[in-house]
């Protein structure tokens, strides 16, 4: 029988900062993936970061308050959903960063279990069937916190394997991280330059001129150094070539229009 509104599952969309404040299609992308796959989605108006800066930064106090904000906005929802690998990692740590509080670590450990990076939700919870088409061939980069948190690696591969006229040329190295690392790209930025030089060789080598990936941090680090290099390689966030939400400016190209 057909899924009625009343049984649909309801999915809290983790809107993550940069999409939010650099790409909003991205997260239109993932609102039209997620109701297509039969789901109910809202945005919880007063979510906030997932508080990795913090985490990372060493900020203890600053990233347990901001999970704890993020619980609470969450909790009503069957799943939480986030078009990231690096912040949905954070989600997963939760529980280990709230170990100690009583009453926060079974929310955060309740929590953790129905949070799911997109690409994996889609495959592995609802196994959607993909009905969109984008000419080209792509290759693809694997995010770090994506594929070493959470497995990330042939979900999205499989959900574009499905996409009509799109063909994949990987590159070498995909698993290799792109320079960006948040915070690592402003402290070592000789370090992140020569760390993206050689991935934007990766991606160049392979002939595909299209560069997918699942992390809007990286792509727009990868999108701005192709363009720095005279690059005419797009870049999109996959969700927005499942989408077919590809009309407008890719990844980078923002400010030339």
């Amino acid at each position: 029988m057909p899924e009625t509104q009343a049984t649909q599952p309801h999915v809290g969309l983790f809107a993550t900062c940069l999409m939010n404040v650099f790409r909003p299609n991205i997260g239109f992308a993932t609102v039209q993936l997620l109701e297509r796959a039969g789901c109910r989605v809202s945005a919880p108006q007063q979510q906030t970061c997932c508080g990795q800066p913090a985490y990372s930064a060493g900020d203890d106090d600053a990233a347990r308050a901001l999970a704890r904000q993020l619980i609470a906005q969450f909790e009503p929802y069957d799943y939480i959903v986030a078009p990231s690998g690096s912040c949905m990692g954070t989600v997963h740590k939760y529980p280990e960063m709230l170990r100690d509080d009583p009453e926060w670590g079974p929310r955060a450990k309740a929590l953790a279990a129905k949070a799911f990076e997109l690409f994996t939700f889609l495959t592995q919870v609802r196994k959607v069937n993909i009905d969109a088409r984008y000419e080209g061939t792509f290759t693809y980069h694997d995010s770090c916190s994506g594929l070493r948190q959470l497995g990330v690696k042939q979900q999205p591969r499989e959900l574009l394997s499905s996409v009509t006229g799109l063909s994949v040329s990987e590159m070498d190295d995909a698993e290799v991280c792109c320079g960006f690392g948040g915070s690592f790209c402003v402290k070592y930025p000789a370090i992140s330059e020569k760390m993206v030089d050689d991935k934007i060789r990766s991606i160049e080598a392979s002939g595909a001129d299209t560069l997918l990936g699942g992390d809007l941090g990286c792509l727009m680090n990868m999108a701005g150094r192709l363009r720095r290099k005279g690059s005419k390689v797009r870049v999109w966030h996959a969700a927005e070539v499942l989408a077919g939400a590809t009309d407008g400016a890719a990844i980078g190209e923002e400010e030339a229009r």
